[in-house]
């Protein structure tokens, strides 16, 4: 799989990872045996880098991962995980014991004495200003609890004044075909700074899969039910913040343009890969045939200019009036 750096971390990870969100909660159910199913299936197809967070199953997909990571030593993996959504969302919480606790029972539910990536959950936007946030990380390097940090954002705004930080390594950030805005400035800002780009919601919580019509039901425990209209988090989370049956009419309008040999998942993830600036996208998956799939996008040529630009029309058609101003 082509590989893409994270400059400021030194390190290189495949386009494509995966997203273990699904592992832990919010997705309906994911059996222990299907998740390591899942882990296995992405790593032996090419994928090295895994996104989790603290609070996915209250650490239940890290200590899966955890579990994976004994199980293949000598494994080249890049671990992401993610703190600070375990607590209310105020910005003095946001301080060094408290990181330090954090980290060190991500520590233990992955089994590991450094962490490679750990990555602000989506703090209130006052915490992307605050100074001795940033200080306090840049102890928990020193201390070798974590190798390097980043963020997670919500707004284009929050990830411009995270870039702007000389010590963040990546910027994960909520980018598709139905969610454009981070194409203007937070791609190019990134680039220009050396700053990892994570492409999350890859696939519009599963819209983009075209696998979902005005019929599909999901569970009560999978946040495309119970956070549809941002009951328990942000409404940017689930669907991309696009309204369901706006977001099917775009599908149906892109799904002629998928041909032969690829899936509408498969050329979703692809025009991210062909965005310039992007390291790595992580789409999640509930089974190992979704995971391998997921990362055979990484091998299909890049969108045509007419692929692309028929994506763009439909956005700015369809999509742009309800979300680009948002986030």
């Amino acid at each position: 799989m082509e590989q893409r750096s994270f400059d400021r971390l030194g390190r290189h990870v495949g386009i494509v990872g995966l997203g273990a969100w699904q592992l832990g909660a919010d997705w309906g159910q994911v059996s222990e045996s299907a998740a390591m199913d899942v882990l296995a299936a992405a790593v032996d197809a090419g994928v090295t880098f895994l996104d989790t967070a603290d609070v996915y199953g209250d650490g239940r997909s890290e200590q899966l991962i955890g579990r994976f990571l004994r199980e293949r030593p000598g494994h080249g993996l890049t671990v992401a995980t993610k703190m600070g959504r375990r607590v209310p969302q105020t910005p003095e919480a946001y301080t060094l014991d408290n990181f330090r606790a954090w980290t060190d029972r991500s520590r233990a539910n992955l089994g590991v004495d450094t962490l490679d990536l750990v990555q602000l959950h989506c703090p209130p936007t006052a915490v992307f200003h605050d100074d001795p946030v940033f200080d306090a990380l840049d102890t928990l390097v020193a201390e070798k609890r974590i190798a390097g940090y980043g963020v997670s954002v919500e707004t284009c705004d929050q990830a411009l004044t995270a870039i702007a930080r000389p010590g963040v390594a990546s910027v994960q950030i909520i980018l598709n075909a139905v969610r454009h805005k981070p194409l203007e400035r937070v791609l190019p800002a990134a680039a220009a700074a050396g700053v990892g780009i994570i492409a999350r919601v890859p696939l519009a919580s599963g819209l983009l899969s075209g696998r979902y019509d005005e019929h599909t039901t999901f569970p009560a425990d999978d946040h495309r039910n119970f956070n549809r209209h941002g009951e328990s988090f942000d409404v940017g989370e689930t669907f991309s913040g696009v309204d369901y049956d706006l977001g099917l009419a775009a599908v149906r309008r892109l799904a002629p343009l998928v041909g032969d040999g690829r899936t509408m998942a498969q050329f979703a993830l692809r025009w991210i890969l062909d965005q310039p600036g992007v390291t790595v996208v992580i789409p999640g998956a509930r089974n190992a045939e979704q995971a391998r799939r997921n990362a055979a996008a990484a091998d299909l040529p890049p969108l045509t200019d007419a692929e692309l630009g028929a994506v763009r029309e439909t956005y700015d058609e369809l999509i742009r009036p309800q979300v680009h101003d948002r986030w």
